[in-house]
């Protein structure tokens, strides 16, 4: 059985076939892109979209600031001082100061006036690597002991001189620091010196003496009202390294 299905006509335009030569044949006139219009007078480049001028301007630009800022820097790094004297670091003065504990009968007060602490730190650390070269890790004792004698001797100076006792923490410490020195080559010595000896009380005292003796000058030169009471300030610089000099022989 069929079944019939109802198609609706297929309607042409004018002339029959549809006319697609006249579509293909046909192009389009290619148009200019957008142009804004420029200002007359921009004092911003990109405002104008002179890319061009603006890529120029900023790379001239930096150059000029580039070199202009590396001369500047270059004459700025002359003026400067060395670093070691923007730390407070005086190899000339440490030097000086060192030298004139070489020498216990005739000490040179005068050097010592300018404290400071680059150089008792340089001859801790020489102590401690001395010690460290016996077989004795004494880091943190010395540095304690150091702290604990100088806020002392501090204390003992100030009680004795009374009123007229001007001596400060600071220079006390600095003080302490480069009388070390004799201990520092007492620890250098006992690397030579046979164990537990009556060589090694000899040797110790004397340097001991040596580091009470420079010491005790360098107290009472440097501040007021210590010279009456120079017995006693020395005794206290005795008690201290003496205290030292016991880790050098035990």
């Amino acid at each position: 059985m069929k079944k019939e299905f109802a198609v609706p006509p297929v309607i042409f335009p004018s002339g029959g076939n549809p006319s697609t030569t006249g579509n293909i044949n046909q192009r389009r006139v290619p148009t200019a892109p957008f142009q804004p219009n420029r200002p007359a007078s921009s004092a911003i480049p990109f405002m104008s979209f002179d890319i061009g001028s603006a890529t120029t301007a900023s790379y001239g630009g930096s150059l000029n600031n580039t070199a202009s800022s590396g001369v500047g820097g270059s004459a700025s790094f002359d003026d400067e001082e060395p670093l070691l004297d923007e730390l407070g670091i005086h190899p000339d003065q440490i030097w000086k100061k060192t030298k004139s504990i070489l020498n216990p009968f005739r000490v040179n007060p005068t050097v010592h006036k300018d404290s400071d602490l680059s150089g008792p730190i340089v001859l801790y650390l020489a102590f401690g690597l001395f010690q460290l070269l016996a077989g004795k890790l004494q880091f943190g004792v010395i540095l304690g002991w150091i702290v604990v004698s100088s806020i002392f001797l501090y204390v003992v100076f100030n009680m004795l001189a009374g009123r007229n006792g001007n001596l400060d923490l600071h220079t006390c410490t600095s003080v302490v620091g480069y009388c070390m020195l004799p201990l520092v080559i007492l620890a250098a010595l006992s690397l030579f010196l046979p164990q537990g000896g009556a060589v090694r009380f000899a040797v110790s005292a004397v340097f001991v003496l040596w580091a009470t003796r420079v010491s005790t000058n360098l107290m009472v030169s440097l501040a007021d009202g210590g010279e009456e009471h120079r017995g006693l300030i020395a005794y206290a610089c005795f008690l201290i390294y003496t205290l030292f000099s016991l880790l050098v022989i035990f």
